[in-house]
């Protein structure tokens, strides 16, 4: 039953005189801004859109059909963000890679598991929708899709005034994928003796950035262009490559590893199911990026901290059968990768050398 207006205000001692008819807009929020940002974005995400696609942007919900070519299809799925590096980017001005952030950090989570990404969809909140800065956001969602071959199938812009401060915004990202369910990868083909290839970072991705402003709040100078380039570089996104690694050679690949938040150690025990196994890793066997050595010197960081919050250069593992690791190896540097052995799976029990680390 529906209150009298009057009643109410009286109850709560509110005067029923009000000066002036308010509005939405007054509110802080601006629906006209949200069908412009519509607009604005329309042709990136329709560029991204795959053929199982049955909706368009702009509907209540995104209908898509399963991709041919699975006869036993599992769907993957996966949700992230982009973390305290958007602050980072709000304060200069850097809007146009995080997008790219976002899809990275959920596709390359389901890919780990040997699934095809087809899906994405983001959430945008924001305390006031400026048009430009959204799009420049939202068409980097949309390029990430496209290096990801997922379709950007819709999202939702939420514009929160007094929840977020100003202009300030926060992105969430949700992947979904598909996999023949005989061809899951989850660790448990892992066996000692396997090898550990190693994919390149673009640099920190999307994870440490808290510790990241800690470092740069206790410079004396601000960040030059160089170091915000090498900072703010848009996470990789591995979709394409490790698709085609694992259709070349199926059943060379026993575990994929994600490095996100957490580093070395806390992302690679979770892809062993079995206790006796463990990672040795020769951090001697890459180059660590110059930005990942500002940050241990700025910020005097210790080895195993830098390990544990950062890739430090090292943004994907494979763990693979020794009799296919050459030739994985060949497939990758194929479709562009960089890759290289970084260490192999032992006995739990091993002792690592001055240069290596043992996780599990």
């Amino acid at each position: 039953m529906r209150g009298n207006s009057a009643t109410i205000c009286a109850s709560q001692n509110w005067s029923p005189v009000i000066s002036q008819n308010l509005t939405y807009k007054d509110a802080g929020v601006d629906i006209d801004a949200g069908a412009a940002l519509i607009e604005r974005i329309g042709a990136a995400c329709k560029a991204t859109h795959r053929p199982e696609m049955l909706s368009t942007l702009g509907g209540f919900a995104a209908m898509t059909e399963i991709p041919t070519g699975y006869d036993q299809p599992v769907l993957v799925s996966g949700t992230d963000g982009v973390g305290t590096k958007l602050k980072l980017a709000i304060d200069h001005d850097r809007h146009d890679g995080v997008g790219q952030d976002l899809v990275a950090m959920c596709v390359n989570d389901v890919l780990v598991t040997g699934a095809e990404p087809f899906l994405f969809l983001d959430y945008y909140a924001t305390g006031h929708l400026e048009v430009d800065t959204a799009a420049r956001v939202i068409k980097g969602i949309a390029y990430g899709c496209e290096l990801a071959g997922c379709s950007l199938a819709g999202g939702e812009t939420a514009e929160m005034p007094g929840f977020y401060e100003g202009e300030e915004y926060d992105l969430a990202g949700f992947a979904v994928g598909v996999v023949n369910k005989p061809n899951i990868i989850d660790g448990s083909q892992i066996n000692a003796g396997d090898n550990i290839i190693g994919l390149p970072s673009s640099g920190p991705h999307s994870n440490g950035y808290s510790l990241v402003r800690k470092v740069l709040e206790n410079q004396t100078t601000p960040p030059n262009e160089s170091l915000l380039d090498d900072l703010l570089a848009p996470t990789r996104i591995y979709v394409k490559s490790v698709l085609q690694a694992l259709r070349e050679r199926p059943g060379a690949i026993h575990g994929m590893v994600h490095i996100t938040g957490g580093g070395f150690y806390e992302n690679i025990p979770r892809i062993f199911s079995d206790d006796s196994l463990a990672a040795l890793i020769d951090t001697d066997s890459w180059a660590w990026p110059e930005v990942f050595s500002f940050l241990q010197q700025a910020g005097n960081i210790e080895h195993r901290e830098m390990l544990t919050t950062f890739n430090c250069g090292i943004g994907f593992l494979m763990m693979v059968d020794p009799t296919h690791t050459e030739a994985l190896l060949d497939v990758l540097v194929t479709a562009g990768e960089e890759s290289r052995v970084i260490g192999q799976v032992v006995d739990a029990a091993t002792e690592p050398s001055a240069s290596q680390i043992l996780v599990s």
